[in-house]
């Protein structure tokens, strides 16, 4: 829930650029797209420029945040089922149970660190992640077509009639894509803030995206700015036993 009462000009969001390089071919497909060849056309937006959504993006890294947490010993949420992804206090298991996972305002429920970055039923996400878009030029990116076909996995052999075709990036043009996040400040700001390092960590995790990555289309490296991190906040995520 936002409170419109607690905004003011003190609560300023940090902004960052980041740049995936995609090392082979990406294929994000935009299902229902018209004016191509291709079964499955890559997404665009509104002036032909590739891109990568911002909530895929945003799932990826907090999907790759949950397993570090998780190897790091902290009770996670489970995610994306909205039952199971607010903790109640008067029926919470005793490993949600502590200081951390209190929010002020919030007295009913408990809620992990992941839901206190990128939100819960409950709790707003404090991390907007926007698309990224392709820099180079859409006249400079003919459309490139592949061939697939589709396969029967009980009797292990290609479908009769089920060829299709899918659009992707030019292969090997190491196309960069830039984008901007938006982190705003802490809900609990008694207790270090993790986000940015936890991000950060998640993002470097991502070496594909967008379809057909087992055939080895999607694969990418990141840039990311450099980030300050105390060591405060390398104690504190690694104080995960119950106290």
């Amino acid at each position: 829930m936002i409170r419109l009462s607690e905004l003011s000009s003190t609560n300023t969001v940090e902004t960052y650029t980041i740049t995936a390089i995609i090392d082979s071919a990406l294929c994000v497909g935009a299902g229902g797209s018209s004016g191509s060849l291709a079964d499955k056309p890559i997404i665009r937006n509104s002036q032909r420029n590739l891109l990568i959504p911002g909530s895929q993006i945003k799932g990826r890294v907090r999907h790759e945040c949950e397993k570090l947490l998780r190897g790091l010993g902290w009770e996670i949420s489970e995610s994306p089922n909205a039952g199971k992804m607010v903790i109640r206090r008067d029926n919470a298991p005793s490993t949600f149970n502590r200081d951390e996972y209190k929010i002020p305002g919030y007295e009913n429920t408990y809620h992990c660190l992941i839901s206190q970055i990128f939100g819960d039923p409950v709790l707003p996400s404090r991390i907007i992640f926007d698309d990224l878009v392709c820099t180079e030029e859409p006249e400079n990116l003919p459309e490139f077509l592949r061939t697939g076909v589709t396969i029967n996995r009980r009797r292990r052999s290609a479908e009769e009639k089920k060829l299709y075709f899918i659009e992707t990036s030019p292969a090997n043009a190491k196309l960069r894509f830039q984008g901007e996040i938006h982190i705003q400040p802490s809900l609990t700001p008694e207790q270090p803030d993790y986000a940015k390092a936890l991000i950060w960590a998640g993002i470097r995790q991502i070496h594909a995206l967008g379809g057909s990555k087992s055939a080895g289309l999607g694969w990418l490296h990141w840039e990311l700015p450099n980030i300050d991190v105390c060591a405060e906040v390398w104690q504190f995520l690694a104080r995960c036993e119950i106290k």
